[in-house]
């Protein structure tokens, strides 16, 4: 058995259609990390939220959560595909993190969809940032990066109409045209 396996090691090759880049690697491992965080922070608030319309955002929250742990499996298996060793230790992730720090004791709703829909925005931001240069080495990862932009958004805007003011407040990135 030992042979076996020996012989196998030396033996082995394989010749790759594509292999990422260091470039394409960091890129990838940016967005890992934020959505490894999205989900961890995702399940903090959602233990510890309380207020008006608790179980609405508990539930939401769920969502997130649930995007952001699918997303970051996702995107582990195409690094992996790649030949790109994806690296979401908790350490790593506290590191490389690009999501704004979340309280560990408990918050009111209002508070919370705030805080989460920065994280929301700070994932899809990072999204966002490396995806040109994702799309010109690998197009096929660039497609994950669309999929997962369009759901993460589309979670920030619903969390975030929670504590919307109709027709009074508007995100601070909108220009407003005052006639």
């Amino acid at each position: 058995m030992t042979e076996t396996i020996t012989r196998h090691q030396r033996t082995h090759s394989t010749h790759p259609a594509f292999r990422a880049s260091e470039q394409l690697a960091a890129n990838l491992q940016a967005v890992l990390v934020d959505l490894v965080d999205l989900h961890v922070v995702g399940k903090q608030a959602h233990w510890n939220v309380v207020g008006k319309n608790f179980r609405d955002l508990h539930l939401q929250l769920d969502e997130i959560v649930d995007a952001g742990r699918e997303f970051a499996d996702q995107l582990a298996e195409r690094m992996r595909a790649l030949y790109i060793t994806p690296d979401a230790r908790s350490a790593t992730v506290a590191h490389q993190s690009s999501l704004p720090a979340f309280p560990s004791e408990e918050i009111d709703t209002a508070d919370c969809v705030d805080l989460i829909v920065s994280s929301l925005y700070a994932t899809a931001g990072t999204a966002r940032r490396v995806h040109d240069a994702v799309d010109a080495e690998d197009p096929t990862s660039a497609d994950l990066l669309h999929g997962f932009l369009e759901r993460l958004e589309q979670l920030a805007w619903m969390t975030d109409a929670e504590n919307r003011v109709a027709n009074q407040s508007v995100p601070p990135n909108v220009a407003v045209d005052h006639g």
